[in-house]
C-alpha cells in the first residue's frame, strides 16, 4: 500500500492527496505537523519537506514527480495526456507553474509583509494572464480534467487565505475554480485545516 506523508496545510501535499482520491485506490495518508516534523521526514527526504510517498522500497518526494508516478502506476482515470506531444506540453506547463506561481508560496506564507505584497501582486498578474484559457475551455487542457488542474487547485483554494484579490474580469477563472472544488475527490482530499482557509 502507498503511504503519503502529507502536511495538513501544505499546498504541495494537497496536490498529491487530490490525485490519490481521484484514483480511488488503497492508500494511507500520514498527517505531518509542519511546525514539528518527525525525524522520519528528514531520513526519507534530504530536504526535510513534505510530501513524501513511500511504496515498499520506493521513496519519492516533490509533488509533480509523485503525481506522475501515481498516474503511471494506476492509469485510470488518466491525468497526464496519453499523446507524447500533449504530455510534453503538460510537463512544460507544470514547470512554468512551479517557476512563475508556486515558487512564491514561501513568501506568501512568510512573515515579511513587503515580500507578501510583492508575491501577491506577481501571482495575481500571472493568473490574470491565464484568464483567456479559462474563458475558452472547461479545464486547462480542454474538456478533460488533468494534472495541470490538480497542480493549480491548491493555490486557487488559498486565494483568500493568501490575500490575493482578483478583479471582476477574473470571473472565468473563479468559475473554473468552482468546477475544481465541486469534484468529489477534491472534497475528500481536504484536511480540516484546509477547510478553514476559506470563508
Amino acid at each position: 500500500m502507498m503511504t503519503l506523508y502529507s502536511g495538513t496545510t501544505d499546498p504541495f501535499s494537497q496536490r498529491c492527496r487530490i490525485v490519490l482520491y481521484e484514483k480511488g485506490m488503497d492508500f494511507q495518508v500520514v498527517d505531518v505537523d509542519l511546525e514539528k516534523k518527525s525525524e522520519d521526514i528528514a531520513l526519507m527526504n534530504p530536504y526535510n519537506e513534505v510530501p513524501v510517498l513511500v511504496e515498499r522500497d520506493l521513496i519519492l518526494h516533490e509533488s509533480n514527480i509523485i503525481n506522475e508516478y501515481i498516474d503511471e502506476r494506476f492509469p485510470h482515470p488518466q491525468l497526464m495526456p496519453p499523446d507524447p506531444v500533449m504530455r510534453a506540453r503538460a510537463r512544460y506547463f507544470l514547470f512554468r507553474f512551479e517557476k512563475e506561481i508556486f515558487s512564491h508560496i514561501g513568501e506568501l506564507e512568510g512573515k515579511s509583509v513587503k515580500n507578501q505584497e510583492k508575491a501577491r501582486a506577481h501571482v495575481r498578474d500571472v493568473l490574470l494572464q491565464m484568464i483567456p484559457m479559462f474563458a475558452k475551455h472547461k479545464y486547462l487542457l480542454g474538456e478533460e480534467y488533468s494534472m495541470l488542474d490538480v497542480a493549480l487547485t491548491p493555490l486557487l483554494w488559498r486565494l483568500d487565505y493568501y490575500g490575493i484579490e482578483l478583479p471582476k474580469q477574473a470571473m472565468p477563472l473563479m468559475k473554473y475554480a468552482e468546477r475544481l472544488f465541486s469534484r468529489p475527490a477534491f472534497s475528500e482530499a481536504l484536511t480540516s485545516a484546509e477547510r478553514g482557509m476559506r470563508k
